[in-house]
């Protein structure tokens, strides 16, 4: 079985469009670089700074000056451009970014997303989380299904939200769920599992699709 995490990577590489400028979050996130189909050529940007951020470099080549959201390091591919916070953040607010792929702690029956904070719980923070949900065309969020046997996907979040406006897409290693104004669609399921296996895992009612498809 493939890992969840290349699992979740893999399915979103195949929402990227050609020539969609993309921000990828921590974690999960910055796996889908990996995962482009071929044929399509994407520019990726990160807050700090990047628009054309290349693989990880090879050991010996780090340049501490280029990093990604998660603070690895990358490269800068021909073409590239570097700029401040400023303009990077001009760019996420303006609404340019064509995608961004962040994980979550929860998403709710709303498609309201939790990604930044745990109370009592010291963690990186909002980074650009709030800007990019808000001003991206389309947002994805990339997240295991469960926590320690507990469903982030939930009826209502008991975590301090990122922001009022509803994802587009939440991919999971169990299954692609597009929120709406009604609730939560199920539109493909991993084929090792059932719907009613999907459901169990997960505390806000599901709908599905009529056209329900096994993740590819």
């Amino acid at each position: 079985m493939m890992d969840p995490k290349e699992r979740i990577a893999r399915r979103i590489g195949r929402e990227l469009g050609d020539g969609d400028l993309v921000n990828l979050g921590i974690g999960i996130p910055t796996l889908v670089s990996n995962y482009i189909p071929a044929g399509i050529r994407v520019f990726f940007q990160s807050e700090n700074g990047i628009i054309g951020m290349g693989p990880l470099p090879e050991e010996g080549m780090e340049n501490r000056d280029l990093t990604n959201a998660g603070g690895q390091y990358v490269t800068a591919l021909p073409g590239s451009a570097v700029f401040d916070s400023a303009m990077s953040f001009s760019i996420i607010r303006g609404g340019h970014l064509d995608v961004t792929v962040l994980g979550g702690l929860q998403v709710d029956e709303r498609g309201i997303l939790a990604n930044w904070m745990v109370p009592g719980k010291m963690v990186p923070g909002m980074g650009g989380a709030m800007d990019l949900v808000t001003g991206a065309k389309r947002v994805i969020v990339a997240m295991t299904h469960t926590s320690r046997g507990n469903p982030k996907i939930v009826k209502q979040c008991t975590l301090p939200i990122t922001s009022n406006r509803r994802v587009d897409l939440i991919v999971t290693e169990l299954a692609v769920i597009e929120p709406f104004a009604g609730g939560l669609l199920l539109k493909e399921k991993a084929s090792e599992v059932t719907v009613d296996e999907v459901q169990s895992l997960t505390e806000a009612r599901l709908f599905v699709a009529e056209d329900l498809k096994d993740m590819i």
